[in-house]
């Protein structure tokens, strides 16, 4: 459903400009808020149906229509975190963020990006992503919309119906776990040729090869969401995940590629069947070696990769 754009009366709102530079922001806000692009992209629709609800006269009292609209996609975001919860208990097998396609305007946002903050960058990551994903909807939110976006924890604090020194806090912890799953970064070589040779191995069904760029710790997680075959289960260990994928390249059916791409601003691959996507990988590193893998199968995430569209940014 398009954004409406026009009050219902069709007259030409005077904040139009404002309003169609916000949407970008907004996506890629709801989008780090979620984990899912189809649910942020709703979080936007239904917030510019809020503003358009409103009578001309109460659009027009509104000093700043962009953080109106902020501070409203953020609430909607807020209450659809808590409900997410409980959907998520009958989600079949694991649940994984969405993973969205190359953006070279990631990077945009309100934040000055100081050093104790997170980059607008990192935060897109599947490895940030997973890690928000573990937090209670407050933190999340306190912690996003904070060290992302560089809102103030009074601003935040109405929109949690928290004091902003609650909110401070819930920042604050919400820090502490995102700096204890960060990983350092490869040693030698760049990330995008680790992952090139994890695609090479993997096309060539080299056992051995696999296992050496795997850590020996190292954990494989695949999202279906029960449509179509994935393991319902982490898969851990170098050797176990090296057969594992040994054996997915060897009953692969024809007509199958494998594709470097941008994931999630992080190299990661594409397995394409018939040039549709059909499995999009996300890839952590320690070192020189691969500690994660997380591959979403599930199609309903897989849209932005296989129709004419524009990720979040």
């Amino acid at each position: 459903m398009p954004i409406p754009f026009r009050p219902p009366d069709e007259r030409p709102d005077p904040n139009l400009d404002v309003l169609l530079g916000e949407r970008t922001q907004l996506i890629g806000l709801a989008y780090r808020l979620l984990g899912s692009l189809a649910d942020a992209e709703d979080v936007v629709q239904e917030a510019f149906a809020r503003w358009y609800a409103m009578s001309e006269q109460q659009r027009g009292v509104i000093r700043s229509p962009g953080a109106w609209l902020q501070t409203v996609a953020s609430r909607i975001c807020f209450d659809l975190l808590g409900s997410a919860r409980a959907r998520r208990e009958h989600y079949v097998g694991e649940w994984l963020p969405e993973p969205v396609p190359e953006s070279a305007e990631w990077i945009t946002g309100r934040s000055d990006n100081p050093a104790d903050r997170i980059t607008l960058d990192e935060s897109v990551s599947m490895a940030f992503l997973v890690v928000l994903d573990t937090m209670t909807p407050a933190e999340r939110v306190a912690f996003t919309l904070h060290d992302v976006f560089g809102y103030s924890f009074a601003d935040i604090a109405e929109i949690v119906g928290r004091t902003p020194a609650a909110c401070r806090q819930l920042a604050s912890s919400a820090r502490r776990r995102i700096r204890a799953a960060r990983t350092p970064e490869p040693r030698t070589g760049r990330p995008a040729d680790i992952v090139g040779n994890f695609k090479r191995a993997w096309a060539a069904k080299d056992i051995e090869a696999l296992i050496g760029l795997l850590d020996p710790d190292a954990v494989a997680i695949a999202d279906s969401g029960g449509i179509v075959n994935a393991a319902l289960g982490p898969l851990e260990g170098a050797d176990r995940i090296a057969r594992y994928y040994v054996m997915l390249a060897s009953c692969a059916p024809g007509n199958l590629d494998i594709v470097e791409r941008t994931v999630n601003g992080r190299p990661g691959l594409v397995v394409q069947h018939n040039g549709v996507a059909a499995t999009v990988l996300a890839f952590d590193l320690t070192g020189d070696r691969i500690t994660r893998i997380w591959a979403m199968r599930n199609p309903d995430k897989l849209r932005s990769w296989t129709e004419d569209r524009h990720p979040p940014r």
